[in-house]
């Protein structure tokens, strides 16, 4: 079966910018609760065949979710998202890094500032995501790293989580 969900990933180099639009096919609420809880989150925010795992969240603003990607050999890849601005069930913005374990940020990658929107499509959801990077230079970095792939598949999986919990 096609898929027939609308996916948009358009990488800006004039303003540093990668604007993802993806339809999901649930509602609004569902989708929200699919990107700000752990327990859902772990379900499906990493490429396959990757894994995901909360180390903590706090979905607030002022909060974070402290998180790692792991690779079938058991090799993990920590990130945190440090959360400014929420608006329930119509968007959130936040900063994202790659970290250590400890939550220390890696400033030899890039950072990005995410701002993540929610819009109903009858039954379905349209999700929008900005990411803003300071430099041409980190876009780039992030693009050659595989993100529009990752991001992909990635977004396949929460397809796939929807289905089973709708």
């Amino acid at each position: 079966m096609k898929n027939t969900l609308q996916f948009d990933f358009i990488a800006d180099k004039k303003n540093n910018t990668i604007t993802v639009k993806r339809e999901f096919d649930a509602g609004r609420q569902l989708v929200w609760d699919c990107h700000t809880k752990s327990e859902l989150l772990d379900r499906w925010f990493a490429p396959k065949p990757f894994t995901t795992k909360t180390k903590s969240m706090d979905f607030r603003n002022g909060g974070q979710w402290h998180y790692a990607m792991l690779d079938p050999n058991g090799a993990e890849y920590w990130a945190i998202m440090s959360y400014d601005k929420i608006k329930p069930i119509e968007k959130y913005e936040g900063l994202d890094a790659f970290s250590n374990e400890a939550g220390e940020i890696n400033p030899e990658l890039p950072r990005s500032h995410w701002a993540v929107s929610f819009e109903d499509r009858g039954e379905r959801t349209m999700v929008q995501t900005i990411a803003t990077y300071k430099t041409l230079a980190d876009l780039d970095q992030v693009l050659q790293m595989g993100m529009q792939e990752g991001l992909a598949s990635t977004l396949e999986k929460l397809d796939e989580l929807l289905v089973k919990i709708k």
